[in-house]
């Protein structure tokens, strides 16, 4: 249970600090922090939580990420499940407070901040109007990579201690080359999160594929790790 409760506690920082920074800080008026402020933001919650309590529950804050470890024989099957439940509420609590805390501000357009909730997407729903093909490519290959990062960084014969700041600059990497694209996911819970509490109908159409993607992502990612280390630890 305390395992859970850290894949909870973890992906709900995940998602405030993450989708916080981009819906509460990104445009603020002339000191706003911009996307790369918002990549930034979503590589420190990864980085800060994994050093606090990834020696608790390993540190994964993303269901892409327990099923790629289980196919790379990290993860015992049996934890897949509990863990993936655990990070989708804690992503949906933190997108609760979140907003809450947005929709709080004088003169909120309530329609408007549903549409703009840190929500990802393609097509319409596309920060820069990417085609599905496109979103799909991206989300798979990003997480695909962010798996290899993470089993590399996490090995035994990795330099000790620093494998939070190879996947927290992994995960500033990825939202920096991708945010243009689909605003981000890699994770379905965050994507998960923030479609349900804005209700936004188009994010909720278009989410199957923030889950889709971002697992065959991971399964690949586990499987080329694999191939190139054969000395699993």
């Amino acid at each position: 249970m305390k395992a859970y409760g850290a894949e909870f506690f973890g992906t709900f920082w995940l998602v405030f600090g993450g989708c916080g920074s981009a819906v509460l800080a990104a445009g603020y008026p002339e000191l706003g922090i911009g996307f790369a402020g918002v990549a930034l933001a979503f590589g420190l919650t990864v980085l800060t939580m994994a050093y606090a309590v990834g020696h608790i529950s390993g540190g994964h804050f993303n269901p892409a990420i327990s099923v790629g470890l289980c196919v790379g024989g990290r993860f015992p099957a049996s934890q897949v499940i509990p863990y993936i439940i655990s990070q989708v509420l804690g992503g949906i609590a933190a997108a609760a407070v979140l907003w809450v805390i947005a929709s709080g501000k004088a003169g909120v357009d309530i329609a408007n901040l549903s549409q703009h909730f840190a929500l990802n997407g393609y097509g319409e729903g596309s920060p820069d109007h990417y085609s599905i093909f496109s979103a799909l490519m991206i989300e798979i290959v990003l997480t695909a990579f962010f798996l290899i990062v993470i089993m590399g960084s996490t090995s035994k014969r990795a330099p000790a201690g620093f494998a939070p700041i190879a996947i927290g600059l992994a995960l500033t990497l990825i939202h920096l080359i991708s945010i243009p694209v689909t605003n981000t996911s890699v994770n379905p819970a965050r994507s998960t999160a923030v479609a349900i509490v804005s209700m936004d109908s188009l994010a909720l159409q278009q989410l199957w594929l923030f889950w889709v993607a971002p697992i065959i992502g991971g399964v690949l990612g586990a499987y080329i790790y694999r191939f190139l280390d054969n000395n699993q630890d």
